[in-house]
Parts: structure tokens; sequence; C-alpha cells
């Protein structure tokens, strides 16, 4: 490990040249730059993992049923245990998708899980990312500088091996692929945050990567057209670009990213999307309060990985608890993501505290409070120096026609400012790899 800490600045060398970048809009511009790399890894023992894989396995079985269901016969809204104000009132409720049945019953085939690790070691689940999850191409590329730079890193170290992705991901491509046509990657273009993981992973799974205007679709079916107008038809699209932009005859009108009539085909079960329109009704952070609930409804089974001690407004025992604390919880907005909408009550001053609470009261479903979790700080290089920072984890769970699986890695995040508890790449967070290690050595990674 510490030879790869002498060897920090080839790594960032290769970083570069691989192009590891993650793209910012800050003041309405674009600004690109290396997405900051630690080379002391997160360890994670085999016995901590183990009950990790279980916990994630059967939450993201159980978002993937409420998904069904929603979008279904929403059996769950009748019988009372979500009510029927978070489902119509989220803004990743798509009615557009009302009926519409995706190959295998699978909606969510890619999750990210952001998990943060208490000070006594517990861990905590903060958010379900179901739509569109980025960052598994970091570790990735991660590990394949540091074998560059620091061999014996990896013969010296028992650690699982995370190259199994792309294979992982093109699995779960090649089992929803609806008719033997094409795997797509669809990407909005370069500026986009994590154009580097679009290209990349369309690169490892053997996909192609399709631009804005290479996709379209004629008599219900979705082709991909290269530069001679050749045309090849496509089983499966694993979309990068947001819901609202993905199909402008059913959605923005205006986009100019999305794929026009992509809806069509889909509902006629003529095309994959992976992960389906419609997903951020189940990451809403409204419905983050019930999925320890849907696990118990769906699966019958107790939750083995727990939520941040959450409170909804809407329910009055919960409003007047968060009223009576503001100054000491997190308050989140449901409708932001990327860590912006967070606010810590500690950090606002009484005349502010009185505005949020008034907010709160005026509008309760759009908000939720947690205890603020004081989760582990890990080692951290810094100008050559080790410092303490945050950290979360976002585990990757990949679910295909036949099994659910989680990714024997992660990415781990971390905050680059003393103190701070947003580690989110969007602001200006770094990263890590994460070591999952062996319970029964063998060959090395």
């Amino acid at each position: 490990m510490y030879s790869l800490v002498e060897n920090l600045d080839a790594v960032n060398k290769w970083m570069e040249r691989y192009g590891v970048r993650f793209g910012i809009y800050k003041n309405g511009e674009f600004k690109e730059q290396l997405f900051p790399f630690d080379p002391i890894p997160r360890v994670i023992t085999p016995e901590e993992w183990a009950y990790l894989e279980k916990g994630l396995a059967q939450r993201v079985k159980a978002l993937n049923m409420f998904l069904a269901d929603i979008y279904g016969e929403k059996k769950i809204v009748q019988d009372g245990i979500v009510p029927e104000a978070f489902i119509y009132a989220s803004k990743g409720y798509l009615p557009q998708c009302e009926g519409i049945r995706p190959p295998h019953s699978v909606f969510s085939h890619i999750s990210g899980i952001d998990l943060v690790q208490a000070l006594d070691g517990q861990w905590f689940v903060l958010e379900d990312n179901l739509r569109i999850p980025s960052g598994a191409s970091y570790p990735l590329i991660a590990r394949t500088v540091t074998r560059k730079v620091s061999p014996e890193t990896f013969t010296s170290n028992d650690i699982e091996d995370n190259r199994d992705y792309p294979a992982l991901l093109k699995k779960v491509m090649d089992s929803m692929n609806v008719n033997g046509g094409l795997n797509v990657i669809l990407t909005p273009g370069r500026y986009n945050s994590a154009f580097f993981e679009h290209s990349y992973l369309a690169e490892r799974t053997d996909s192609t990567l399709a631009f804005p205007g290479d996709l379209v679709v004629e008599d219900g079916r979705v082709y991909y057209q290269n530069f001679s107008d050749e045309k090849a038809l496509v089983g499966a699209v694993y979309r990068r670009v947001s819901d609202e932009y993905l199909d402008p005859m059913v959605f923005e009108p205006d986009s100019l990213l999305g794929v026009p009539n992509i809806m069509q085909a889909y509902a006629a079960g003529n095309v994959a999307i992976i992960n389906t329109p419609g997903n951020g009704v189940a990451d809403d952070k409204g419905i983050y309060y019930f999925v320890p609930k849907m696990v118990e409804y769906y699966l019958g089974e107790e939750p083995i990985l727990q939520n941040a001690p959450t409170y909804l407004p809407y329910y009055k025992e919960d409003s007047d608890y968060v009223l009576a604390n503001m100054e000491k919880l997190v308050i989140k907005d449901v409708s932001e993501a990327g860590g912006y909408g967070v606010v810590f009550g500690k950090d606002l001053s009484p005349e502010q505290l009185e505005e949020l609470k008034k907010l709160v009261i005026d509008e309760p479903r759009r908000w939720i409070a947690q205890e603020v979790i004081y989760f582990k700080d890990l080692e951290t290089m810094e100008d050559r120096a080790m410092v303490y920072r945050k950290a979360d984890l976002r585990a990757f769970v990949l679910s295909s026609a036949d099994d659910t699986v989680v990714w024997k890695s992660g990415l781990t995040r971390f905050a680059r400012q003393p103190d701070s508890f947003v580690v989110n790449s969007s602001q200006g967070g770094g990263f890590k790899d994460t070591w999952v290690m062996r319970e029964n050595p063998s060959a090395k990674v």
C-alpha cells in the first residue's frame, strides 16, 4: 500500500493520460477536471462484506418489486404502507410509464447504493440511486493504474479482483436484450459530467457508444445509424440520458439529447432500456423512508441494512420533532441531488432556522430530516501529509434476468475539506479504491 503512496505522482500522470475526468457545471459554465484520486484505499474485511452483500441484494430486490408494483397494481399503496401522495407527488414518478413491463420485470439493472459507516462500525444507507448512477469506472481505472505503478501492492495483499464489472454489466445487457441486436450505451456527449465513464464502459463491454442523433426509431424498432447511414437493429440501450430528455415526443419536447419515439419502441417490447424510465420514484428521498417497510412487505424479511434515522414532516409526530430539533438535524430537499439541497441545522442562524421551519410547515412533502451520523474519517493524503476526511461508499448492485449481484468493489468518495460531510464528486470530492479482502486467499489480483 505504502509503495503506492510513494508513487502518487506516477498515479496522477496515468490518470491524466487515461482522461479520468469529472465535469462540473458551476456558475453556468462547464469545467472539466481530474477526479482527485487518493492512494490509500478503503479496506473492507470479508466479514463486513458478507453482511453488506446480503443486505444490498435484499434491498435492491425489494426496490425492483416496488417499481413493478407502482407502475402496475399499486398494492403497497392500497395496503397503506406508502401514502398515495408520496407516489404521485414524486418528481421521479412518470405516468407515461404506467403499465409498461420491462424484460424480466427488472427495472433497476444498475443500482448505486450510498452507505456510510458510523464510528461504532454500523453501516447505514444514505441514498438509493436507481436512475443512472455513475462511478463504477473510476475504481476500475484506479486499479488498472495502480497495477502499473505499484504491482507489488497487489502481490502482497489478498484483495478481491474487481475487473469483472464489465463482464457483469455485459451480462445484464445481454440478458435484457430483446432481439439479439446491438447493445448500445447512449451518452449525451462529451460535456456530460461522466462522459469518461460512458466511453470507457462501452469499450470494456464491447458495446456501441451512441451519441444524440445516432439512434433512430422506425416501425417501432430502434436502429443505430453509422456515418455511412447503414442501420443496425438495437436490442438494449444502456442510457446515460436523464428521463426528461430521453424522448422529446413523450417528455421534454425541446430535448436534443434523446431518441424520438424510443418510448414507443420500449412500450412495445422492441427494445430494453437500462435503467428503465421512471425509476426516480424509487430513489426519491421521501420514498427512501419506506424502503425498510418494502423489504418486509415484498420479501417477508427483516431488513438487514438500516436507513439513517429519518423523519418525514408529512407525519405530524415527525413534523413536531423536526421543528423542535432542527438545529441538530440534517434537512434535505427531496427534489435535489448530487449533494445540493442539504442543510445542516447547526450551521444556520436563528433567522435562517425560522425561515426553514416555515418552508417545512408549508411544504411537508418536500423535505426529510435525518439525525447527523458521525461517520468514519478515513486516512487521506494531502500535500504529502496524512489527514483524515469523511467518506462514503457507493456500492453497485447489478440485476439481470436470473440474479442480483453485488460487485466486490465500489466507489469510495471523500470530502476534501476538513470537517465537511459532503463527499459528492459534483461538490469537488475525491475518490479512493475500495479493497474487499478475500476470505480464502488464493490467486493474487
